[in-house]
């Protein structure tokens, strides 16, 4: 017979509210489902924040999100679901950091927090009370957790960094234009 405890009740509460948020998010993208703006307005949106192609970053971050969170909340492939949600907020935190962190001045806080919830679940396993559990966890190997949370942040920073030296690339060439010229001709 197996017993459930406080721990096996926390994961399950804590899986299912950030991967219920986090799949709520990826359908907004993917779907267009709850006031989002689908594939095509949420491209355009990531164009919009140096993230590009637009179509295609709006994919993966919905997939990240959407996938990442109902995987969590089901408690299947734990590992690679927490680090694809982590890394998915890795990359909204980036667009919202020149706001600061706290998220009533529009900065990073809720992403934050959902990633590092999202990787705190799959270094702490799902819990007995989920998927995972009951096929004999093989999806959620202990080789696993590092294997795709390395996997993940090595991606973010690629995709991160490429966003933010485009962003930088836009704002000196606009910097450039608006500038009073050194001599009047």
């Amino acid at each position: 017979m197996t017993t459930f405890d406080r721990r096996d009740l926390g994961l399950l509460l804590l899986r299912l509210g950030t991967g219920g948020v986090l799949a709520a998010h990826g359908a907004q993208k993917l779907f267009g489902w709850f006031g989002g703006g689908g594939i095509g307005g949420t491209g355009a949106f990531m164009e919009s924040v140096g993230y590009t192609p637009g179509r295609a970053s709006a994919t993966a971050a919905g997939l990240a999100e959407a996938g990442g969170g109902t995987l969590l909340a089901l408690g299947l492939a734990t590992p690679a679901a927490g680090a694809a949600a982590a890394g998915g907020m890795t990359g909204a935190a980036a667009v919202l950091k020149p706001n600061g962190f706290f998220s009533q001045q529009g900065g990073y806080e809720y992403p934050a927090t959902l990633g590092l919830v999202a990787a705190g679940l799959a270094i702490a396993g799902p819990g007995r009370l989920s998927l995972d559990h009951a096929f004999g966890h093989v999806f959620d190997r202990d080789w696993m957790v590092p294997t795709a949370l390395a996997a993940t942040a090595a991606m973010a920073a690629l995709v991160v960094g490429a966003r933010n030296r485009r962003v930088r690339k836009e704002k000196d060439s606009e910097g450039e234009s608006e500038q009073e010229p050194l001599f009047e001709e």
